[in-house]
C-alpha cells in the first residue's frame, strides 16, 4: 500500500475519534456549512452529504519532505484548508491535522 493510500485509510479511521475531532471531523463540519449546496449536489448528488461522503471525494494536493506529508482537499479548489497527514520514520502515520 502506497502512503497516499495510507493516509487516506488513516484520515478514515480516524473520523468520529479523539484524534479526528480537530482534523477529518472539524474539516467536514466546516465545509459543509461553508460551501454551497449546488458543490454537493454537482459532487455526490446530495446536498446534506455525510461525513463518509465528504472523506471520499478528497484529492491529493501535494506531498511534502521526501513524501512524508500528504496535504488532501476538496476538488475544484474551493478551500484553502487541507488535511495534512505525517509519517514518522518507520512509515507510521504520527498526525493528522487541518490546516490553511
Amino acid at each position: 500500500m502506497s502512503n497516499e493510500a495510507k493516509a487516506l485509510e488513516g484520515i478514515k479511521k480516524s473520523s468520529v475519534t479523539e484524534q479526528g475531532e480537530y482534523g477529518i471531523d472539524e474539516f467536514v463540519s466546516h465545509h459543509i456549512e461553508e460551501l454551497p449546496k449546488s458543490y454537493w449536489q454537482k459532487h455526490l448528488g446530495t446536498e446534506a452529504p455525510s461525513s463518509e461522503q465528504v472523506i471520499g471525494l478528497l484529492i491529493l494536493r501535494s506531498k511534502w519532505d521526501n513524501e512524508e506529508v500528504y496535504d488532501f482537499t476538496l476538488p475544484e479548489e474551493v478551500t484553502d484548508y487541507v488535511l495534512s497527514v505525517s509519517f514518522n520514520e518507520g512509515g507510521s502515520i504520527e498526525d493528522i491535522e487541518m490546516e490553511s
